[in-house]
């Protein structure tokens, strides 16, 4: 980074949501960004290809410094860590970003003592306990009368069949993920596809054979593919009023077990009256900083039923800073420059995607979206936020080439 550079981004993980968000910091200020990962102790290429130590998106790019931190992982040790790497920039003002819940949770937790070092675009404590499990989120939902799907809560105590209203097939989820990530057993899956009842019980007793002891959500399954599920990233700003919303219709998921429901393709939507239901409960519950909501359009009665809340941007964030509205130039505009900025949803059309144009419409079967994102293609209104002209070297080619490899392999293995 270079000596004039008055602010830097500090993003915890590596991965394609943390290339993303250092890309959108670049693109808008020409700086590169800090990069911290927990230290492993093998750096293999199957680590690298999964996201492990210096994950493979973040491999070689001349916008991000990387930094592999003893520990960081542990909670213990997690706010000393970060302080050590606060005394390294004080000269600079901090912006520290999570690129997944684990750690998101972890900076909100520890909010009183980080912010002395950071600035935080994240809520308080207290805020996160009413909706930080789908369990809690959805109450909130019933209050603002948000819809999600049929929903009933299982404990470890009491998981009676009986309880459930609904047909097969149905969705089984943790209510707790960031406990979940931590758990492990036999045929762990991010959420499971229910077909019976036999696979029901099956599957209460593998997860509460580990670790995980907090409730499951068993929901109802809203039918469609892919294709209907809707993806919504928010910045809230410092004054608690929304500052930018940004709608996105997937066109493909991740379908590897451990990996299901992560965007591998996004073209940006619009939904006046979605986006003001969701505006209203941010602003109403006193929320700032990023927020992100997974849903699905259920064509039965024409709403969409939200599935879950991030407390952090998307994992695919970046689709919005695509879409010509730069999702972290909102942050450093709020808490570096003081910029007053007003209230916009984002209305351009944009096709965003971490695979290659054939494997994308290899899968996608939803025709009309097929010829829509040939369409903004054909206009140049498309890109993928791993492959930035300004950022590529012969082995950081090489590297996104054998990740290409990799999803044409889990491509094969999953899609029917």
């Amino acid at each position: 980074m270079t000596e004039d550079q008055t602010f830097l981004p500090v993003i915890i993980q590596s991965g394609h949501s943390a290339y993303g968000v250092a890309r959108s910091f670049y693109e808008a200020y020409r700086i590169k960004s800090l990069v911290l990962e927990p230290a492993l102790k093998t750096k293999n290429i199957r680590s690298l290809l999964l996201g492990g130590a210096r994950g493979m998106a973040t491999q070689n790019s001349q916008i991000i410094d990387f930094q592999s931190v003893e520990r960081l992982d542990e909670p213990a040790y997690f706010v000393q860590a970060l302080i050590d790497i606060a005394m390294q920039f004080k000269n600079k003002k901090l912006i520290l970003l999570a690129s997944n819940c684990y750690y998101a949770e972890l900076i909100i937790i520890n909010k009183q003592t980080l912010q002395q070092y950071f600035i935080l675009p994240h809520i308080d404590e207290d805020l996160m306990k009413r909706i930080r499990t789908k369990e809690e989120f959805y109450k909130c939902c019933d209050l603002y009368n948000i819809k999600y799907p049929k929903t009933v809560v299982v404990t470890k105590e009491h998981h009676a069949i009986s309880d459930v209203t609904f047909d097969y097939p149905m969705i089984i989820k943790p209510s707790n993920a960031v406990e979940y990530t931590s758990c492990s057993f036999p045929g762990k899956k991010k959420v499971f596809f229910v077909k019976n009842e036999e696979e029901q019980q099956q599957i209460i007793k593998n997860i509460y054979s580990s670790t995980y002891k907090d409730s499951l959500i068993f929901q109802e399954f809203i039918p469609g593919d892919d294709s209907y599920i809707r993806v919504l990233d928010v910045y809230v700003g410092k004054d608690k009023k929304v500052k930018l919303m940004c709608l996105g219709n997937k066109l493909l998921e991740d379908p590897s077990p451990q990996n299901i429901g992560n965007s591998l393709a996004i073209m940006t939507d619009f939904d006046e009256k979605l986006m003001d239901k969701i505006r209203y409960f941010l602003e109403d519950i006193g929320y700032n900083g990023f927020a992100n909501f997974d849903m699905k359009l259920d064509v039965r009665d024409g709403e969409y039923k939200i599935f879950e809340m991030n407390l952090r941007s998307g994992a695919s964030s970046y689709f919005v800073t695509a879409s010509g509205h730069n999702l972290m130039q909102y942050v450093a505009n709020d808490y570096v420059f003081n910029v007053n900025q007003k209230l916009t949803y984002v209305q351009t059309k944009h096709l965003w995607s971490l695979i290659p144009k054939r494997m994308l419409f290899k899968g996608l079967k939803n025709e009309k979206l097929k010829i829509e994102a040939k369409r903004l293609i054909k206009k140049g209104k498309y890109s993928n936020s791993l492959y930035f002209r300004e950022d590529m070297n012969v082995k950081r080619w090489t590297m996104l080439k054998l990740y290409n490899y990799y999803l044409n392999l889990k491509y094969k293995k999953y899609y029917k």
